[in-house]
């Protein structure tokens, strides 16, 4: 019998190694896979199993996780944004407030794992329709203002999100004015970024 470092032994050593690395992005989706089933598993009432589907549980994930992503992209999120978060999922989802935690925690597992914002944006193309894809951008803008400022890094997130979901330029300029004419302002915001008095907006792919 070779050792590993002879002959066969080293040639059995190395293949293996290969086979390892490729196989480890395949575990890495199976394993973000097995959290969205299970959030489904602890979501769906008893009583009626088959009324949620894995593209809906997906859909509600993704939802979240790319709002996390939004009010994660300049730090830390606020407690007035995490707030915020909870009450618009409870609205928009029709959520009790213990499932939108359980959500929440949920997808904030996820959007660590994730790599880029296509891991969200493609199961909402896939799951939802135009009106509801506003919707959602219309939550992150929500979110977004929420402290009554925007940042430059929530502004480009806001965008890029908007584009992969097929969202016009026109639409997010106009949901965004939606949103900032019923936002607060927070004392001296002017100083720490755009507030809802200054809503022109230029498109970061001009």
């Amino acid at each position: 019998m070779e050792l590993p470092g002879t002959g066969a032994g080293l040639r059995a050593f190395h293949f293996h190694a290969i086979e390892r690395r490729a196989v480890a992005p395949i575990e890495r989706r199976e394993t973000m896979l097995d959290k969205l089933r299970q959030f489904i598993t602890d979501v769906v009432a008893p009583s009626a199993p088959d009324e949620l589907t894995l593209d809906d549980g997906g859909y509600r994930l993704a939802a979240t996780a790319l709002l996390i992503h939004v009010i994660s992209i300049d730090g830390d999120p606020s407690e007035v944004e995490k707030q915020k978060l909870h009450s618009l999922l409870e609205q928009r989802f029709g959520l009790d407030a213990a499932t939108a935690t359980r959500l929440i925690a949920s997808a904030t597992l996820v959007e660590g794992e994730a790599v880029d914002l296509y891991h969200f944006t493609s199961v909402i193309m896939r799951s939802v329709n135009e009106q509801g894809r506003l919707r959602i951008v219309e939550m992150m803008w929500e979110l977004v203002y929420a402290d009554g400022t925007v940042t430059e890094f929530e502004e480009n997130v806001v965008w890029r999100a908007a584009d992969l979901l097929a969202v016009s330029t026109r639409d997010r300029v106009t949901l965004r004015q939606k949103v900032a004419a019923a936002a607060p302002v927070a004392p001296g915001a002017a100083q720490g970024g755009t507030t809802m008095g200054s809503v022109a907006e230029v498109d970061p792919a001009n």
